[in-house]
């Protein structure tokens, strides 16, 4: 079938790189039972009935790197070339890819193309044990997510977000089939009604644990702001907060970062994850000095 094509391909083209992991049969078939999954956004590439190549892009604007078997990497451009032109044929306005730094040859490809580095997403860890004391103010009172929040918590830092609508960001959010809607939080204004600040913990034993996955692999992190619409790793004590740029940033970072500490505590983990993009400073600023930085990977872009 086409997932044991696609597999083979893949383990033979890319075997030599650095920190390969072979693609099984069922992993791929189990992409392609994701719900958001479209057969349509896979095209091969056959040489006298054998299938030599392939490409792949989804819906959020990821497009793969053309994979082809030793030998067949003639068939490279024009896949890569099909698969934009079906991306401008559905409406996609813009493509990126993320790879690992450490893979050259996939970076120069996308280069060479029209893509350019817009942002790193870095990856965090922090063990409870090493936090900082922290002086949380005590009238600090952490609320639930409303329905009616979710204009306000779009206009915080627009930039830090890959949704363009509210309804976006609901459907992310407070709709989630990885998460429930008591891992977002929030602080609000003194009067208690506009949000200044969000905060998610994802609380699941079943996902991974942060120690042990590689940080430079190309995997968006379940929860972290900055990730919607994304295929995503599930990554277990996975903390991102969102607020505005301003004086009181810091603070209010560091009271969700005071709670969801203390949900870990109660849940009996002891290590908190976190994923940020570069390009969201005042966001970077808070995990760089209080987390531990793990590794990062490249998000290349273009316009279509």
């Amino acid at each position: 079938g086409d997932e044991a094509a696609q597999a083979d391909i893949y383990n033979e083209a890319a075997s030599d790189l650095p920190r390969f992991k072979p693609a099984t049969d069922a992993e791929v078939a189990r992409r392609c039972r994701a719900r958001d999954f479209d057969p349509e956004s896979r095209l091969f590439a056959e040489d006298q009935g054998r299938v030599v190549g392939y490409c792949t892009y989804h819906a959020n604007g990821r497009v793969s790197y053309p994979w082809c078997r030793p030998g067949s990497e003639r068939a490279a451009e024009p896949l890569f070339q099909q698969a934009l032109e079906a991306m401008r044929h559905r409406g996609q306005r813009s493509a990126f890819a993320a790879y690992r730094k450490d893979w050259p040859v996939q970076q120069s490809f996308f280069l060479e193309h029209g893509f350019r580095q817009a942002r790193e997403m870095i990856n965090f860890v922090l063990d409870l044990a090493e936090m900082p004391t922290a002086l949380v103010d005590p009238r600090s009172i952490i609320f639930s997510l409303r329905p009616e929040d979710f204009p306000d918590l779009l206009r915080l830092a627009p930039q830090a977000l890959r949704v363009a609508s509210a309804r976006e960001l609901e459907n992310h959010l407070g709709d989630n089939p990885y998460f429930d809607r008591q891992a977002v939080f929030l602080l609000r204004e003194p009067n208690g009604r506009r949000p200044v600040a969000a905060g998610v913990l994802i609380l699941n034993r079943a996902y991974a644990d942060p120690r042990m996955v590689d940080p430079n692999m190309p995997c968006f992190r379940l929860g972290a702001f900055g990730t919607e619409g994304m295929q995503t790793k599930r990554i277990q004590g996975l903390f991102s907060f969102l607020t505005a740029e301003g004086p009181e940033s810091m603070a209010w970072a560091t009271t969700l970062l005071e709670h969801a500490a203390s949900r870990m505590e109660q849940a009996g983990l002891d290590t908190l994850a976190a994923q940020v993009p570069s390009d969201v400073p005042h966001l970077l600023r808070f995990y760089e000095q209080v987390f531990r930085r793990q590794g990062s990977f490249p998000v290349l872009e273009r316009i279509l």
